[in-house]
């Protein structure tokens, strides 16, 4: 008869299980989660996160377009003062060449106007014709003008007058002489023309552009009093 070996039969189907062990040890353990990435976030955590980056970058990026703003805006207030100091400064230069100018002139004046009176007389011939035609010429191209007219109306801003008297036939005050006559550089007036003015007649009436004087018109009106035609 053959012994059986204490403890052999219920080991024998588990040879790996050591002596003495109970079953659940025997038993294969399940595969437990692994706990090393964490555990998973929320999806509602997930879009509060990406909702509050996008807010954060609308900030920033209105922030940097604010500064676009205002770096754009002082560009052009610094482009438009370099356009007005660009254009006082062409002004400033005509004004100086102006001056200048107008300094050099003045003092030929005298000699213009003897120029003038001796074409008037008709001395000016020979040599001395073609000196005084030479100065006209010179002084011309540097911008003198010469104004002043007799029959114009009188403006005390470009004319002074030397002389005053009275005319039936003006119905203003009117230059019927140039004794002297003016000169300017483009809009500055070097030296006002002088003239001799005349004015309407005391008492006149301007009618349709002619002067009537009132003296006359009542004379020759019909007196009722002192044998005029009597009515019906």
């Amino acid at each position: 008869m053959t012994e059986e070996t204490p403890g052999l039969g219920e080991n024998a189907e588990n040879p790996d299980v050591p002596s003495g062990a109970t079953p659940d040890d025997a038993a294969p353990k399940s595969a437990e989660p692994s706990t090393e990435e964490g555990p998973a976030a929320p999806a509602g955590d997930a879009e509060s996160k990406t909702s509050a980056q996008d807010v954060g970058l609308t900030a920033q990026l209105d922030q940097v377009r604010t500064a676009l703003n205002e770096r754009t805006a002082d560009l052009q207030r610094l482009q438009a003062e370099y356009q007005n100091y660009r254009r006082r400064v062409e002004r400033d230069k005509v004004t100086v060449k102006e001056i200048a100018a107008a300094n050099l002139l003045g003092e030929l004046l005298p000699t213009l106007d003897d120029v003038g009176r001796a074409r008037e007389h008709g001395e000016l011939v020979g040599g001395f014709k073609s000196v005084a035609e030479s100065l006209e010429t010179v002084v011309a191209k540097l911008g003198l003008q010469q104004f002043g007219k007799e029959g114009e109306p009188f403006d005390p801003t470009i004319h002074e007058a030397l002389m005053h008297s009275y005319a039936p036939d003006v119905t203003e005050t009117t230059c019927v002489a140039i004794l002297q006559p003016g000169y300017r550089i483009g809009e500055r007036t070097i030296r006002p023309a002088r003239v001799a003015v005349a004015e309407p007649q005391p008492g006149a009436q301007t009618v349709k552009g002619e002067t009537v004087d009132a003296d006359a018109e009542q004379a020759e009106a019909p007196d009722k009093d002192n044998g005029g035609p009597d009515e019906g």
